[in-house]
């Protein structure tokens, strides 16, 4: 029988990333980044960048779900990429204050701690992390890695979705392709509707982007098996009327589909629930930021 010592144990590392904890120019707290560049060559017009929220809770599973289909492109039609994921220098998945403020649109409002003890959670910062991310990310891994400006994706998930739909009405050019996984649209009384419709007054001559939204099985009315007949049955039932997640990114898919230059679609993914459904889109915007072109399959 065969016997395995813990002395001489090795941390299991996620392939080719790195880990940076970037303060930002004004002071503040860091954001940690995680950066994955593939250890292949450079494709000529550099590489397509994947950027994400939520970064802790992503950057596994997103790196492995591109290395799994980036060997096979021509049975996959995923290719290699720049992965950069933005997450807190927390141990958990998340940090609930700071996503709260960094995701959400403004104005925002302030809401009770999420603990006895800790500070208020408030919302509204949406518009400072965009332009961090543009201003001092996106600068910073160019400078690092060859890109390629005309192949930059953003994923997100709820709130991390809201965000997405939020930086796509301000600042339309930042990214070619957006993910907007379970989006929280109903959040603060729809506040995202104003950006919108902004957007569709002045939709920029020329863009031409794509958006993927979409939902669980069980973000529509239904309820998971294991909820049914729980004792927060009722209040989820309840709580469903108002997210209406499903069909509130069913309806943004089609009003922003029926604008120029903009490629919207919803996606419903069965067994999914709100938690579940985040691999499964993580997966998607692999798919969707890495896809191959016709131009790439010799560079595959």
């Amino acid at each position: 029988m065969s016997k395995i010592s813990m002395s001489n144990a090795m941390p299991a590392l996620i392939a080719d990333t790195t880990v940076h904890d970037f303060v930002p120019a004004q002071g503040g707290a860091p954001w940690r980044i995680f950066l994955h560049v593939p250890s292949g060559p450079v494709p000529e017009a550099g590489w397509p960048v994947l950027y994400m929220t939520d970064g802790n809770a992503v950057i596994g599973t997103a790196v492995d779900a591109m290395r799994a289909q980036a060997f096979y492109p021509t049975g996959t039609n995923v290719g290699w990429g720049v992965i950069v994921a933005i997450g807190y220098p927390v141990e958990g998945a998340y940090d609930p204050l700071r996503r709260s403020w960094d995701l959400g649109p403004p104005p925002g409002k302030a809401y009770p701690p999420f603990y006895e003890g800790t500070p208020e959670v408030r919302t509204g910062g949406a518009g400072e992390f965009l332009a961090f991310i543009e201003d001092e990310l996106k600068p910073w891994v160019a400078s690092r890695v060859a890109v390629d400006a005309s192949r930059q994706a953003l994923y997100g998930h709820s709130f991390g979705g809201l965000f997405a739909l939020y930086a796509l009405f301000t600042r339309p050019s930042s990214f070619q392709t957006w993910i907007a996984a379970s989006p929280a649209i109903y959040w603060e009384d729809r506040a995202i509707d104003r950006f919108l419709e902004a957007f569709e007054a002045a939709v920029p001559d020329g863009l031409t982007t794509t958006m993927i939204l979409s939902a669980g099985e069980y973000e529509t009315d239904k309820l998971a098996s294991f909820q049914i007949g729980a004792e927060d049955e009722e209040k989820r039932l309840q709580q469903k009327k108002v997210t209406r997640t499903d069909a509130f990114a069913r309806a943004m898919a089609e009003r922003l589909d029926a604008l120029p230059g903009v490629r919207a679609s919803f996606e419903l993914h069965a067994g999914e629930n709100h938690m579940s459904i985040l691999p499964v889109t993580v997966n998607r915007a692999v798919q969707a930021a890495f896809a191959v072109r016709e131009k790439d399959t010799a560079l595959c």
